[in-house]
């Protein structure tokens, strides 16, 4: 099984959705991560993953068109809502899931002082893992 973790700019929450299904699922399926724009691996985004014991700072920010062109998705799961409007078309089997989660650097924009900073991004992080959890199933239950 493939699954395809979409945001925006494949920056942080595709990147850490990504990250947690490699390191917590990967005998059960094989995990992506594209953006509909490309943006760069978002720092912090690595730092709070690494604090977690996950190193994503291998990965790349890319776009869906990046990826190889023979990879078929079972499952597309837009991770903002911004993929989840501009979702590129996927093959009528590919189902398309939208679970959304906050944006940190849109959250931390505002914000001076490091430490609030990196707990919204810790928090998003913890959510997100949650979620990859409970993956495939949860899946199931959402695309029904």
């Amino acid at each position: 099984m493939n699954i395809l973790f979409l945001c925006t700019g494949n920056s942080c929450r595709s990147q850490m959705a990504e990250g947690w299904a490699k390191t917590l699922k990967s005998g059960e399926f094989t995990a992506w991560s594209a953006g509909v724009e490309t943006h760069g691996l978002n720092p912090l985004a690595v730092r709070v993953m690494a604090e977690a014991g996950v190193d994503i700072s291998g990965q790349t920010s890319k776009l869906v068109t990046d990826l190889p062109v023979d990879t078929e998705f079972d499952y597309v799961v837009t991770v903002c809502g911004h993929a989840n409007e501009n979702c590129p078309y996927f093959p009528a089997k590919t189902r398309v899931v939208h679970i959304g989660f906050d944006d940190p650097p849109s959250l931390a924009l505002s914000m001076t002082d490091e430490e609030e900073i990196l707990a919204v991004y810790r928090r998003v992080r913890d959510e997100i893992k949650a979620f990859v959890e409970g993956l495939p199933g949860s899946l199931e239950t959402e695309a029904s």
